[in-house]
């Protein structure tokens, strides 16, 4: 049977992605490497966005006191 792989964090993702941007930053991988740490570097981004929007829908949203969802609105 088959282990599922543990998620990987917001934190730990972003501590990869900015690896990744200095080691490109750097100019010290030849254009092959380059070309796939940039690859895993866009995979890393859309995980990213991807939890940040999740984040921010749950943080949206408040609990009623029925136990309903409700979008959370800032008065101005």
């Amino acid at each position: 049977m088959a282990v599922k792989k543990e998620e990987k964090t917001f934190e730990d993702a972003l501590l990869e992605l900015e690896g990744i941007v200095k080691e490109l930053e750097a100019g010290s991988v030849d254009l092959d490497k380059a070309i796939e740490r940039y690859s895993e570097a866009m995979k890393l981004v859309k995980y990213c966005s991807e939890k940040l929007h999740n984040a921010t829908e749950k943080v949206n949203k408040i609990l009623k006191e029925n136990g309903e969802l409700e979008a959370f609105e800032i008065e101005e």
